[in-house]
């Protein structure tokens, strides 16, 4: 894929993103390019990576980098409800890993694996910032959840189940 193929309106975002750095540092855009692409996409592939790295004239292996370094850009396609729980050491002393163990077992999926149904992917976060909170975990890149005790995550999950029936 190349910047040939980049729609006129993803130009146009791009380009607006661009404009906000001097011309000699329009790198500095490479994130919020990948965030409009997965926007778009719904998640940021190869393909998609090298069409970033090409119009902003970057390595593609450094726009890879951005892409694997941060959890808010889904590789490949993911579920409607993205669900990172945090399992980085804090979090791990205060049930990180049996929130998501426990998140497993009701999902039927383990952790990287989206639900048959398409709705839930279970994803684990190295650090999101809310120690004092947890075990805490992310919704869709927005919405963050603290003290998820088995209970309030069975909440959770019935919750959003529910709002789609």
């Amino acid at each position: 894929m190349t910047s040939s193929m980049i729609s006129e309106q993803t130009k146009a975002l791009f380009d607006r993103e661009v404009a906000k750095y001097p011309t000699s540092q329009k790198q500095s855009a490479v994130m919020a390019c990948l965030q409009i692409v997965q926007q778009e996409r719904g998640f940021v592939s190869a393909e998609s990576e090298k069409l970033v790295a090409e119009y902003l004239g970057m390595a593609p292996i450094a726009v890879h980098e951005v892409t694997t370094f941060y959890n808010m850009y889904n590789q490949q396609p993911v579920g409607k409800y993205k669900l990172n729980v945090c399992t980085n050491l804090p979090c791990q002393l205060r049930d990180g890993a049996k929130a998501l163990q426990h998140l497993e077992h009701k999902l039927g999926v383990a952790m990287g694996e989206t639900t048959k149904d398409g709705m839930f992917t279970l994803q684990q976060s190295e650090c999101l910032g809310a120690c004092a909170d947890s075990p805490v975990m992310l919704v869709n890149d927005i919405h963050m959840c603290s003290f998820m005790s088995n209970e309030k995550l069975d909440q959770l999950i019935d919750g959003l189940k529910s709002a789609e029936a």
